[in-house]
């Protein structure tokens, strides 16, 4: 969950102007991939990627993070999916599903998944989660527990997101937006992409970190889709989830410790907002779990260590 404000320290924009050049065709490739599934009244943006080849493990749902978008994965579907199917959706309010003027909660988001995964015929899954996703995640697993979800969940992968907030060290734009009334942000003081790309920046590794080293199209192209359809004026909205999650922690939390299926645990070790410490209690909290530390990669291990962090969720699925 990046942090959305003017206190960056970067200059918008600035990441690569080859960002710029790239991001659109980057996210017109990506949405060629997928189709708009009707859930309730709003359209949810699915990619269905079947295996590359014959298929020797169950579908992998992914569950992308605030306030972007599943192009998150852009790079590592590939690997994920070279012997199985790979599930991804965009959140309602994110990227290409709708983005509707609404009251937002992550058991809303859970019913969508749900819904999705009964339009596909998803019966036993892996699950990688990230950021929100972790959260989204942990209702999923509730309802598992509790014997009322509609698929089987198999395997997990967590990364990086703050499953304890007591440690989360959020920053000033996430609190700023937090603080704003659960209501459209006006057009004119809503962040714009450039803002949006250098708020994304922030939460990335330090520059020359050997580690870390995103595309520059990438991390544009989750600017863009986070403001498309006037999305950007949605993230006061959309981070009441911080609020649910601290009230729901115990749910939430709870079942990610304890859902028996096995957990691997992705994580970039320098993450300035889920910060490492968080994987620390949960290996204590759950011993049995195999934890991968992404030297010098920050909030978005996906984005920023493709090749490194599908290697450690290959390990675990």
């Amino acid at each position: 969950m990046p942090g959305m404000g003017d206190d960056t320290g970067t200059e918008p924009g600035a990441h690569d102007r080859e960002g710029r050049d790239h991001a659109a065709q980057r996210i017109a490739a990506w949405a060629a991939q997928g189709h708009a599934l009707a859930i309730g009244d709003d359209e949810v943006f699915v990619v269905d990627r079947p295996a590359d080849g014959p298929e020797v493990a169950p579908p992998l749902l992914v569950l992308h993070g605030y306030p972007t978008s599943s192009i998150d994965w852009d790079e590592v579907v590939p690997a994920l999916g070279a012997d199985r199917r790979v599930v991804l959706l965009d959140l309602v309010g994110c990227g290409l599903s709708s983005k509707p003027d609404r009251a937002y909660s992550l058991f809303g988001q859970a019913d969508v998944v749900e819904a999705v995964a009964a339009e596909l015929g998803l019966g036993l899954v892996d699950l990688a989660t990230h950021d929100m996703g972790d959260s989204v995640g942990g209702e999923l697993l509730a309802r598992s527990l509790e014997g009322n979800l509609g698929f089987e969940v198999r395997r997990r992968v967590l990364t990086n997101g703050s499953i304890y907030l007591d440690l989360a060290q959020l920053t000033d734009g996430q609190k700023f937006l937090a603080s704003l009334p659960d209501e459209r942000i006006a057009d004119d003081a809503a962040p714009d992409v450039d803002l949006l790309e250098a708020a994304l920046i922030a939460t990335l590794a330090p520059a020359g970190s050997p580690a870390s080293d995103p595309a520059p199209a990438a991390v544009r192209a989750a600017a863009v889709l986070t403001a498309r359809d006037r999305g950007n004026t949605l993230l006061a909205r959309l981070i009441r989830y911080i609020a649910e999650r601290r009230e729901h922690e115990g749910r939430w939390t709870g079942a990610i410790e304890s859902h028996p299926s096995p957990l691997t645990i992705v994580w970039g070790d320098l993450d300035p907002i889920a910060v490492w410490a968080m994987t620390d209690r949960l290996v204590e909290r759950r011993p049995d779990a195999a934890r991968h530390r992404l030297e010098g990669v920050g909030h978005y291990p996906m984005v920023e260590a493709p090749e490194a962090f599908a290697e450690a969720a290959r390990s675990g699925l």
